[in-house]
């Protein structure tokens, strides 16, 4: 008989098996595993944390016309599919609406210990190696410029702008992934952060060189 956890992992594999490549299964499992090793060092329920962990980019706006409400919806009915008591469904929701640097921008109304595990984890898995690979992945699925040294980046930026962006993927390092590092809630988030932080730091200085004939 199968888990709940293994029920919700069958169900999110079947969900995202058609899913752009940098919110795909793969995503949400390194965020369940980073979310799982940084959950060793905190205080939670480990219940909510792997939930919404699986489920937290089960409908991501950016895909789904910008509805923010979908994601937590689908969530929600599925936990609630597999019998899972009302308050552990309430809590990984509220997590899904407020834990994503586009929520970060406007006013947040709720926090708990699980959602800054899970925000903690996401972001990791936004910066460093990977991160790089991700955002050039997302900027090729919506054509984006590599880099327009004439388009600068807007570091603070509203909630509507930065959904609404269509700058080039360089400008993203900027306005989101440099800014990760010191967003970190958790003491082991910090440390993975500071080490991904520096491997982003010497990309771009090696892509610059090159994009300048200099390397």
């Amino acid at each position: 008989m199968q888990s709940p956890i293994e029920k919700t992992i069958d169900f999110v594999k079947q969900e995202l098996k058609h899913a752009e490549a940098g919110h795909d299964w793969w995503h949400i499992e390194r965020v369940w595993k980073s979310a799982k090793t940084i959950a060793k060092e905190e205080n939670v329920d480990l219940l909510v944390v792997e939930f919404a962990a699986l489920l937290h980019d089960i409908a991501d706006a950016k895909f789904h016309n910008g509805d923010e409400e979908i994601g937590p919806q689908k969530a929600g009915d599925f936990l609630k599919s597999i019998a899972v008591d009302q308050a552990h469904i309430i809590h990984v929701q509220e997590i899904i609406r407020n834990m994503s640097f586009k929520s970060s921008l406007g006013a947040i109304n709720f926090s708990s210990p699980e959602m800054l595990v899970v925000q903690d984890a996401d972001r990791l898995d936004a910066i460093g190696a990977i991160g790089i690979a991700r955002a050039f992945t997302y900027g090729g699925f919506k054509n984006r410029e590599l880099y327009n040294p004439a388009i600068k980046p807007v570091v603070k930026q509203s909630k509507e702008a930065y959904k609404n962006t269509t700058a080039p993927t360089i400008n993203h390092f900027y306005e989101k992934l440099l800014l990760l590092k010191d967003k970190m809630n958790t003491e082991t988030g910090k440390r993975i952060a500071q080490e991904r932080h520096a491997f982003m730091e010497a990309y771009l200085e090696q892509f610059y060189g090159e994009w300048n004939g200099e390397r």
